[in-house]
């Protein structure tokens, strides 16, 4: 069992080498179904294989959707072949963030009672159904929605009983992810603001103790989150009412 696992472990880095990335997906989902629990270079790799492969389709179905719009009149001839590739993305679309859901809730939460595990895929959960909820329609979406706020808040709240560090990197990935979340999903700007803003505020009191390895990939995330707080801050309302 331990060989299949490191064979199927070893495929994935070739793969991803390769940018293989459903060839990673595969193997990655082997590892998960094989062991009793995933150590933290097999969850990095199963979420860099997922990431990439939906991502790609993603982009492809957010090119879609802005030719549709931009070239909306001259496409009336082939409206119905436009509408077929649309739908094949999102078909796939549904496949990858599908199996991924189902892999986290019937496999890995099951398997793991590790903290830092669980809120690892808590965050891949809320993920997930939030790129569901982007292209989704009505039902469908509304519960991506319900489920990726909740699966957020569920890894906020681990990371709080557990009293993460303010500059651990998986805290800061949650909230940034979150904010995006209430920002492009929910359209609540000042949630969004908020949950950027307090965590940008107290990782940034606790910089000057960090390890130097860690140093970079933590202001590096926190370049992200305050470079979204600029853009949407300027979105809300002044104290006056207005924009």
């Amino acid at each position: 069992m331990q060989d299949k696992r490191d064979e199927h472990t070893y495929m994935a880095r070739l793969a991803e080498q390769t940018e293989r990335w459903e060839d990673m997906v595969e193997n990655m989902r082997k590892v998960a179904e094989i062991t009793k629990d995933l150590n933290n270079e097999e969850r990095n790799l199963l979420s860099i294989a997922y990431k990439n492969t939906v991502g790609q389709r993603r982009t492809a179905w957010r090119a879609i959707t802005a030719y549709e719009i931009k070239e909306k009149q001259k496409i009336v001839k082939y409206q119905e072949v436009l509408q077929y590739y649309k739908a094949r993305v999102e078909k796939e679309l549904d496949q990858y963030c599908n199996e991924v859901l189902q892999l986290i809730d019937h496999t890995l939460l099951k398997k793991t009672a590790n903290t830092e595990a669980r809120v690892f895929y808590h965050k891949m959960k809320g993920d997930y159904n939030r790129y569901i909820a982007e292209y989704s329609q009505q039902k469908a979406q509304e519960k991506a929605i319900q489920q990726a706020q909740q699966a957020y808040q569920t890894a906020l709240e681990l990371i709080d009983k557990d009293k993460f560090p303010k500059t651990n990197l998986l805290r800061l990935g949650v909230t940034l992810n979150y904010s995006v979340f209430c920002y492009e999903i929910m359209s609540d700007v000042a949630k969004a603001c908020e949950l950027a803003k307090t965590v940008k505020d107290e990782a940034i009191k606790e910089l000057d103790d960090m390890e130097e390895d860690q140093y970079k990939d933590v202001t590096t995330i926190l370049q992200l989150i305050n470079d979204n707080l600029t853009n949407w801050q300027a979105e809300l309302p002044d104290e006056g009412g207005k924009k």
